[in-house]
């Protein structure tokens, strides 16, 4: 009797399943639909830099007959290596990618950000660069404008003294400053012609000193130094903050 009724649920469980509703996808045929315009296609295959993303740009523009003047700015790949080899030296131009050679000089002001900008670099290249001062400082001879020794302790007390002790008084906030304020890292940067490919967009284009054209390259060349410790490291970024920045302000290299 047992297997009578096993054998008649299994007939119908089996007539139940020819009736059993398909998937729909099993019976419509998928049909693929394309994702991107002809416009986007052409810019996928330009490279990331030279374009701002077409889901970045507003239908229209808000700046209606704006009387503001146009800012032109480096675009031609050439110049941009000519700058790095005269920063890094010989080979300077292959030494980071196409990508992050413009990214480093790109400020977050050009083209409202919409094609990458510097400023995490710059941090990071702030830091370094902060480090090997301070280093550089350290094991320098005693700065002429460093805080003074304290006056002579009224119980005879002598301080421990050392040779590799005589520079700590450098180490002043102040001191550090002076070394590498904005101004010096500016006119650096303008040795290196690093204005001729700076891509910004100034507040007024017909005064930048007053747009903050100083700031701007000091922090570029931080951004610089961030791009290399990025690609190639922290002892190439080293190398390149004592011998092309800070040698130059006047700060020895550290052995």
């Amino acid at each position: 009797m047992a297997l009578n009724l096993s054998s008649r649920a299994a007939r119908t469980a089996c007539a139940a399943s020819k009736f059993a509703a398909r998937p729909i996808a099993g019976v419509i045929p998928s049909r693929t639909f394309a994702t991107s315009t002809p416009e986007e296609s052409n810019q996928q295959e330009k490279p990331r830099w030279s374009y701002t993303p077409a889901a970045a740009k507003a239908p229209f523009s808000l700046h209606l007959d704006s009387k503001r003047p146009t800012f032109h700015v480096n675009a031609d790949p050439q110049l941009l290596d000519r700058f790095y080899i005269r920063l890094f030296g010989n080979g300077g131009d292959k030494l980071l990618s196409d990508e992050t050679k413009w990214l480093a000089v790109t400020h977050k002001s050009f083209d409202q950000g919409r094609r990458g900008f510097n400023d995490r670099l710059a941090f990071l290249g702030k830091r370094i660069v902060q480090l090997q001062a301070s280093l550089a400082l350290a094991q320098d001879a005693p700065y002429a404008g460093a805080a003074p020794a304290a006056n002579k302790d009224e119980f005879g007390r002598v301080p421990f003294s050392h040779p590799a002790l005589d520079g700590l008084n450098n180490l002043s906030g102040e001191t550090k400053k002076i070394l590498t304020e904005r101004s010096k890292l500016a006119e650096l940067g303008n040795k290196y012609e690093l204005q001729k490919v700076l891509r910004w967009s100034p507040r007024k284009p017909n005064d930048l000193r007053a747009s903050g054209i100083e700031l701007v390259l000091a922090h570029t060349m931080y951004a610089i130094v961030g791009a290399v410790s990025l690609e190639k490291g922290g002892v190439v970024a080293t190398k390149v903050a004592r011998e092309r920045i800070l040698e130059p302000l006047g700060l020895k290299s550290v052995s």
